[in-house]
């Protein structure tokens, strides 16, 4: 192991409730989110007036604010842990709850769409702090031992906001009709994801400080200059996490959010019951994160990741061709344990490439900026791939490229568990 990823030093660990605050604060941020992504095609009617031109809007507006998110993550890697996380929580309320006062393209014309873009801008900026805040505070604060899983939960929980998220936006289409849902039926998603931003909120006003945080402020080696630093000392690191965010990214938004609005839109389900579908999956990912994250504390983050990439680079591909075809479900449940089981080991592993004085910016520059490309821009791009080529498997070969790309780096990937792999 090189000298930026040697053994964290590990102060006096956090207590459970604070660990658990953290954990399952994750929630919101992923609820609102997916949320957008499970209601492209009714957001699409609302803002932009519907077809594949207006899918097209609303899945370009998500890839244009998602290049929000390295920016708030480097902003917010100025400030302790737990600031992070009462700040970026703040602003998700207050985005939330402006989302579901927007006016309509029926009553505001063009102006509603470019709002709506505005406050998903919001969002992302205040989610690139939230999730690398969360990673950090979790691996500080767990015991060495068990780092893989108890960081995995920040994942875990993300996926119990999808999970709210598509459940919210099945029960609003199966209940409402049309009128009700382009009136006032589709703000409601929107204002209980505040009310619980708000919640979550409260409650992480009273964990502590991040005790590396603490540690780094006592000896005095809390750097002025993060971003800085990062460049200077952690470019390996830096590209490392890059590498390992681009595969969890693309595996998650296009593997797992992006199948609602793919079987849609190739005609082979309806909303409610590629919602229904959707349920299913983000029940699978909740399973498979702690078993992995617990998995990789045991072997290690290396081979985990390794075989990871290799079942992205075989799989993706002929399940999108599966779903496109008719086995919606075998091909959405397999989609998602592959997603769910990246985002688990990769958190963790991206985080632990960095000390503690460089862990968020580091982040911001390598995890974040995968994020922003792979996650934010890839499902717009396989909705217009798909739609312009008609070929059904492109989503999958674009998941394929990339955990090709990145099998090299896993490959060389310093382990960093704790006794994992010896």
């Amino acid at each position: 192991m090189d000298e930026e990823t040697s053994p964290i030093e590990q102060p006096p660990g956090l207590s459970k409730r604070s660990l658990a605050i953290a954990g399952l604060s994750t929630i919101v941020e992923w609820y609102d989110f997916t949320l957008y992504l499970y209601l492209a095609t009714l957001l699409s009617r609302i803002f932009y007036g519907g077809g594949a031109a207006g899918i097209g809007h609303v899945l370009a507006g998500f890839a244009i604010a998602y290049l929000m998110r390295p920016l708030g993550a480097i902003v917010f890697g100025h400030i302790g842990r737990r600031p992070t996380m009462l700040l970026s929580m703040a602003l998700m309320s207050a985005a939330m709850l402006a989302t579901a006062l927007l006016p309509t393209q029926a009553q505001a014309g063009a102006v509603a769409g470019w709002l709506l873009l505005a406050l998903r801008c919001v969002m992302a900026f205040s989610v690139g702090g939230e999730y690398t805040g969360v990673v950090a505070y979790l691996l500080e604060g767990a015991p060495p031992g068990r780092r893989g899983l108890i960081t995995s939960l920040a994942s875990a929980a993300s996926e119990v906001g999808g999970l709210l998220a598509v459940a919210m936006s099945a029960l609003t289409v199966a209940l409402l009709d049309e009128a009700a849902l382009a009136d006032w039926g589709w703000r409601i998603p929107f204002l209980v994801g505040a009310g619980l931003a708000a919640l979550i909120l409260l409650a992480r006003s009273r964990i502590e400080e991040s005790p590396d945080f603490l540690a780094q402020r006592a000896r005095g080696s809390i750097p002025a200059q993060p971003l800085h630093l990062s460049l200077r000392a952690y470019r390996p690191a830096i590209g490392r996490g890059f590498a390992i965010s681009a595969l969890g990214s693309i595996t998650y938004y296009v593997g797992i959010v992006y199948v609602p609005s793919f079987l849609i839109g190739t005609g082979r389900t309806g909303e409610a019951d590629a919602l229904t579908l959707s349920t299913l999956a983000a029940l699978v990912v909740i399973l498979v994160t702690p078993l992995v994250g617990a998995l990789s504390d045991r072997t290690g983050r290396r081979p985990v990741l390794v075989a990871l990439a290799l079942a992205g680079v075989a799989l993706p591909a002929l399940l999108f061709m599966l779903m496109a075809q008719g086995s919606a479900l075998i091909g959405a449940i397999l989609l998602a344990a592959l997603g769910g089981a990246v985002s688990a080991v990769g958190a963790v592993t991206t985080a632990e490439q960095f000390p503690g004085e460089g862990r968020l910016s580091g982040l911001a520059f390598g995890a974040t900026g995968a994020t922003a490309l792979f996650g934010g821009l890839t499902p717009y791009l396989s909705h217009q791939l798909t739609q312009a080529s008609g070929w059904a498997s492109a989503p999958g070969w674009l998941i394929a490229i990339v955990a090709l790309g990145v099998l090299p780096v896993l490959w060389r990937l310093p382990e960093s568990a704790p006794g994992g792999g010896r």
